[in-house]
């Protein structure tokens, strides 16, 4: 498959990238993509949030923002696979054009500004699902005029606790007009202290488990923001944390032309940095909440390098882009030589063991 991607990827990069994007979304649809050999090993296994995953691999949300194929996608080798993010109403997002590849960077640069399908489809398609296996979460966010966005956030609690395996709070996207202004201190306790007790409000009236919540945080913070938010999301008791979102930075890329897009940074070029405010987060959590690094993340190196950090889960999403549906199956089974090749019974002994080099590699402000 992934022989056949690199013949193809010439023609489909000659296409715009947003329609390129679509076009993806309708083969996985009619079933013609498939991924690799998928490794099953108990080696792989990991429990988080109470959760069972196969394999700590996860599609990132932007790329099924309409829970259209997350089974689809699961198939590809993903141990999880996060859809949205969804608004309460339905929104076009940004005009167009909003994607841009950096190709011979490995990054891409988007304004999306969360276009979705809004709740009701989203509901719809999650709830033919329900009793399929396979671990899918739903990114929540705010509709751009929304009138009260932790009202949006809290619907959104409501709309997917039922049908969900996780739900994860964005708070992080830069194409949202104020959204990261939700990561204030007060603002974002605020934001937290309602949709948990929406969440356990959801729990108590269905009589069933809560379902876990996570917070998805930017990676443009500093030291001080990387503090509070800490102290607030486990005073708030949150389930684990997305570290990190696109960047508004150019760092590593300020000299091609369509680096001076407006929009978020992904790919490659954010594997530094994004290491860095992850290691940061483990410091200033602990080792008992969950994170799951996002950022950067191409290869089993990659990968490997975000759970030395502090990460239990990791996600990509450009990097599917570029690697092709071939890529979830090869990472996860590189994954698998690398634990053998330490002798290891599972993942869990690599977590953290390269914490504080990584928190001191990259420059982030007081």
């Amino acid at each position: 498959m992934m022989a056949l991607y690199r013949l193809a990827r010439p023609a489909i990069f000659r296409m715009d990238p947003e329609k390129a994007h679509d076009l993806s979304i309708a083969a996985l649809k009619r079933g013609l993509v498939s991924g690799g050999k998928i490794p099953v090993d108990d080696r792989l296994r990991t429990t988080v949030a109470g959760l069972a995953f196969p394999n700590p691999l996860g599609l990132a949300a932007g790329y099924d923002k309409n829970a259209e194929v997350p089974d689809r996608l699961l198939k590809l080798g993903f141990g999880f696979v996060e859809v949205g993010t969804l608004t309460p109403k339905p929104q076009d997002g940004n005009p167009k054009p909003r994607l841009f590849r950096l190709a011979a960077q490995g990054a891409v640069i988007n304004r999306f500004g969360f276009n979705n399908c809004g709740h009701a489809d989203a509901i719809e398609r999650l709830a033919a699902r329900r009793r399929k296996p396979g671990i899918v979460g739903v990114n929540i966010g705010a509709n751009k005029n929304a009138a009260d966005r932790v009202a949006d956030y809290v619907q959104g609690v409501t709309s997917f606790a039922p049908l969900a395996s996780y739900l994860t709070v964005n708070v992080s996207s830069p194409n949202t007009p104020g959204l990261r202004d939700l990561q204030a201190a007060n603002e974002l306790d605020r934001l937290l202290d309602y949709v948990i007790a929406a969440r356990n409000g959801e729990a108590a009236v269905s009589a069933t488990a809560k379902v876990p919540v996570f917070l998805k945080v930017a990676p443009d913070l500093t030291l001080t923001q990387i503090s509070e938010i800490s102290a607030i999301a486990l005073k708030r008791k949150v389930d684990g944390l997305i570290v990190s979102n696109t960047t508004l930075s150019r760092e590593g890329v300020d000299r091609f032309v369509e680096a001076h897009e407006k929009g978020g940074l992904s790919g490659r070029p954010l594997l530094g940095r994004s290491n860095a405010v992850l290691a940061n987060f483990r410091r200033a959590l602990g080792p008992n909440i969950a994170l799951i690094g996002v950022g950067g993340v191409f290869d089993t190196a990659s990968l490997v390098q975000k759970i030395e950090a502090g990460a239990d889960l990791v996600q990509l999403y450009t990097a599917l882009v570029y690697g092709g549906p071939a890529l979830p199956a090869r990472i996860v089974r590189g994954l698998l030589d690398h634990v053998r090749e330490r002798g290891l019974d599972s993942i869990r002994p690599l977590r953290d063991t390269r914490v504080e080099e990584f928190a001191e590699s990259h420059a982030l402000g007081a």
